[in-house]
């Protein structure tokens, strides 16, 4: 689409290029950007051109740069598994929420992991994924320096989050303690091609330690922590519990409960099979 409004594009190249005039929007994919009118924008700030590396592999984890496409992160968690790190088996989940997303493949070329964050919408795949994961976002803040959140925390509401004026997504870090461990990705969709209405991601540590993330069903990421596999019961009652159930033409809040907790049984007997 067109953005009739909008009279200036340039490239970021130095933080210092990042301080954005006024009607100005950062753009990395521009996929959602360019999907719809944006009559309050006036230019863009391309980062395409910071020279981020994609993703880097360090002894502490995985460091995914905000400008990172959707296609390049599958490709590496891919050969990762097959080649370079075999050692971490949650990037076995990437592909899966890679699907989870209401786009083609060709959108996977241009779309980001942090556009996919920054617009936080509830079904936002890369949100579900990351928010399981324990990750944490880097933020640029205008004063020169940065702070760390996890993702989970990041997402406050349907298309909101807690980037303030000034401040842009640098990267997302997922921990190696993430990485090696065991994952189960659900959803679940009333459309065939529609977006997911709820998404529920396991975790199981190699000590035994679960993770259970609850998102796309709620406004906002929910995630549950246990010392060891949880009780059934337990986790019914645990992933009912929010109170931001909600209801579109995707599906009444009550249906999304429910199945909230038929997907996080499923995760959990999945996880179990792990041991």
């Amino acid at each position: 689409m067109d953005i009739t409004s909008a009279t200036s594009y340039r490239f970021a190249r130095t933080r210092e290029d990042l301080a954005l005039n006024p009607g100005e929007r950062i753009l990395a994919g521009g996929t959602w950007l360019m999907s719809e009118p944006q009559p309050d924008v006036t230019g863009f700030v391309d980062i395409t051109r910071m020279d981020w590396p994609d993703l880097e592999v360090h002894p502490g984890g995985l460091r995914i740069a905000a400008t990172c496409t959707i296609r390049r992160f599958v490709d590496f968690s891919r050969d990762a598994i097959d080649t370079h790190e075999p050692t971490w088996p949650a990037l076995a989940a990437v592909t899966d929420a890679a699907h989870a997303l209401l786009m083609s493949f060709k959108v996977w070329n241009t779309a980001t992991v942090g556009g996919n964050v920054c617009q936080s919408f509830t079904a936002a795949a890369m949100v579900s994924l990351l928010t399981a994961l324990d990750a944490d976002a880097i933020i640029w803040t205008p004063d020169g320096g940065e702070r760390r959140q996890p993702v989970a925390d990041f997402v406050t509401g349907q298309m909101t989050n807690t980037l303030a004026p000034g401040e842009v997504l640098r990267a997302i870090e997922v921990p190696a303690s993430a990485l090696e461990a065991k994952v189960s990705f659900h959803k679940m969709a009333l459309a065939e091609l529609g977006r997911s209405g709820i998404v529920v991601v396991g975790r199981r540590d190699t000590d035994g330690a679960t993770t259970i993330a609850v998102t796309a069903s709620t406004l906002t990421p929910h995630v549950f922590a246990y010392d060891t596999l949880p009780d059934p019961d337990v986790l019914a009652t645990d992933v009912r519990r929010p109170d931001d159930f909600f209801t579109d033409a995707l599906g009444d809040a009550d249906w999304r409960r429910e199945i909230t907790a038929v997907l996080a049984e499923r995760v959990r007997r999945a996880l179990e099979e792990h041991r």
